[in-house]
């Protein structure tokens, strides 16, 4: 562990945060060095707290997105705890929220109502369809946004729309508020000004799904629904092999599929058949290439499979599941683990992609709900006498 500075070191983000997309972008920002304080209600804190209990008892999503963080309870609804949050503000970076829509502005604490007393101040809203239109005011969940996005409809089997396994919509948000935050404060060292971000759920999934909306182009037929299988490359995607595990393969150009042919089937003759001698046609007609492709995998094992893919440099994975993620060895290999505290003692966790030589991402601890609100309540100044009128009046 090198002391060396980190990128975001001195920036102070205040982040009134729940669920998935602005949690997740803030740890992003804590990754690199920044301070981060989470604003949580007093007692239950972020309710993605309670989604699940399979981390020692503690929620998952929580867990991923809030290492590295001070919490800090206020009931904002109180006059004194906003006053607290007020205070925070003048010495802060960042304000992130991703609270129901007009809620930040509702407490004076929009983009246009901060900027008079903190011109430095870079504002993140982030919400499910921006901050005007006819969608505003609509509540908006990750579901329901990859609906809005179109992304169900490429999604799934024929006959099955199916969601993503994870949060895509809110990864897709907190990715942009992210990057988006970093390129604030490049610009604010060329200006000295803050800026306002407004991130929109939608617009930032809908930036996800420009293949599928130009392959539709002008009303033409949508990329259909193949499951796991590539909806215009073939082929790619799973095939069992015949000791019942399954290898998912991809093949990008004609030099491959040769060499698919010669090495993997064995067959030299298909790779000029007519039905599969361009990716066009292998698509076209991909079942009966499928039986076939199945036919001579039914006879090895899925490590046999997997031995001729490589030997003909053919793109391959086995289809792992997160107990295959957790094991990886080339995790392991790469030491990407390291050990966090959680308010149920230490867990593993990745380190952040693209590994730096120049810095140490900070892992520190997911907090527990209010660990640090009498600590940061002193900085600010605030006595004992203060701090207990706080809490008597159930302001923090």
């Amino acid at each position: 562990m090198s002391n060396n500075p980190r990128p975001l070191d001195g920036i102070t983000v205040i982040s009134l945060e729940h669920a998935i997309a602005a949690p997740f972008a803030s740890r992003q920002l804590a990754d690199l060095g920044a301070r981060v304080i989470k604003v949580e209600r007093p007692g239950a804190g972020d309710f993605a707290r309670a989604y699940d209990t399979r981390v020692k008892g503690e929620a998952s999503h929580f867990i991923w997105t809030n290492r590295s963080k001070e919490s800090l309870t206020l009931d904002l609804k109180h006059p004194d705890a906003l006053a607290v949050l007020r205070d925070l503000l003048k010495n802060a970076d960042v304000l992130l929220q991703n609270l129901a829509p007009g809620a930040a502005a509702r407490m004076g604490l929009s983009w246009e109502a901060l900027r008079e007393k903190h011109p430095g101040l870079i504002v993140c809203d982030i919400s499910g369809y921006g901050d005007n239109g006819p969608y505003r005011d609509k509540k908006a969940y990750d579901l329901l946004i990859q609906s809005e996005a179109g992304f169900l409809s490429i999604t799934g089997t024929p006959d099955t729309p199916s969601k993503a396994g994870n949060s895509m919509a809110d990864i897709a948000a907190g990715m942009y508020a992210f990057t988006s935050i970093l390129s604030a404060l490049l610009l604010r060292q060329k200006t000295s000004e803050g800026s306002h971000i407004d991130v929109s759920m939608l617009e930032a999934l809908g930036e996800w799904m420009g293949y599928p909306m130009y392959y539709a182009f002008e009303g033409a037929t949508p990329p259909p629904r193949t499951g796991a299988s590539h909806a215009s490359i073939y082929p790619y995607g799973p095939f069992p092999a015949g000791d019942g595990g399954t290898v998912m393969l991809g093949l990008q150009n004609e030099r491959e599929w040769k060499s698919f042919c010669d090495v993997v089937l064995q067959n030299p003759a298909l790779a000029t058949d007519e039905r599969f001698n361009a990716n066009a046609q292998r698509n076209a007609n991909r079942e009966a290439l499928r039986a076939l492709i199945v036919e001579a995998f039914a006879k090895l094992s899925t490590a046999e499979v997997e031995a001729r893919l490589d030997a003909a440099q053919i793109a391959n994975a086995r289809m792992n599941d997160m107990a295959g993620l957790w094991a990886h060895p080339q995790l392991k290999a790469r030491e990407r683990w390291r050990d966090v505290g959680s308010p149920a003692g230490a867990v593993p966790a990745l380190l952040p992609p693209g590994r730096n030589s120049a810095f140490d991402y900070r892992m520190d601890a997911v907090p527990r709900v209010g660990e640090h609100t009498e600590a940061i309540l002193r900085e600010l100044g605030r006595d004992d006498a203060s701090v207990a009128r706080l809490r008597e009046a159930k302001a923090i």
